[in-house]
């Protein structure tokens, strides 16, 4: 390789990361280089400083093209192609999630619900169904939750993602100001301390305790 130190080693990082999520090496250390470039880089250059075949690379650029992971530039006066990595760390995450989800969330929950669909035929087959209708409910749930996030605008989900514990007080306190007003609060798996929240926070007909 034909890097500065620095760069090198977070390149030979993301190449052995890729591997283990599902990438091919090469493919992790061309986005690794991408990302940490000051311009734009093409097939040649990226071959050069990665010392990997060129067929490789252009397999690897076709590839983090599929995943929405790289931009293709254009430069004047110049008639080769030029490669660019995402910039925003919450767009790529962003990105992830969502070519993740259409690769493989999206044909379990498929498969998921076909197989709900059929008739059982024994009862071996009852008892299937029902812990495969537990996991599509708990994916489901999980799916339109994370379409929720997705929506969200980046600043409002870092305030979620700073909100941490302060979420569940924030449900606290909707189950109590729930019980005031004469309804049912949430029934979550495990009882929440009652000191998650201060009593000075605790609606006033409830003070009394």
């Amino acid at each position: 390789m034909e890097l500065p130190p620095l760069i090198q080693a977070f390149v030979l990082h993301f190449g052995e990361m890729g591997s283990r999520w599902g990438i091919n090496r090469t493919v992790g250390q061309i986005y690794a280089l991408l990302y940490a470039a000051d311009r734009p880089l093409n097939a040649e250059e990226i071959t050069q400083r990665l010392g990997v075949s060129r067929s490789n690379v252009s397999m690897g650029l076709r590839e983090l093209d599929t995943w929405r992971l790289v931009k293709l530039r254009h430069l004047p006066d110049d008639r080769r192609d030029y490669f660019t990595a995402l910039e925003d760390p919450w767009a790529i995450v962003r990105t992830l999630a969502e070519e993740r989800r259409k690769r493989e969330v999206d044909p379990t929950l498929s498969v998921l619900r076909d197989l709900l669909m059929q008739q059982p035929a024994s009862e071996e087959e009852i008892h299937a169904q029902e812990r495969l209708r537990a996991l599509t409910n708990t994916i489901e749930l999980l799916t339109t939750w994370a379409d929720e996030v997705q929506r969200l605008p980046d600043e409002r989900l870092i305030q979620l993602l700073k909100l941490g514990s302060g979420v569940v007080k924030l449900l606290d306190a909707k189950d109590r100001l729930t019980v005031v007003l004469g309804g049912k609060p949430r029934q979550p798996r495990t009882a929440l301390p009652r000191t998650a929240l201060p009593r000075a926070s605790l609606p006033h007909a409830t003070s009394k305790e």
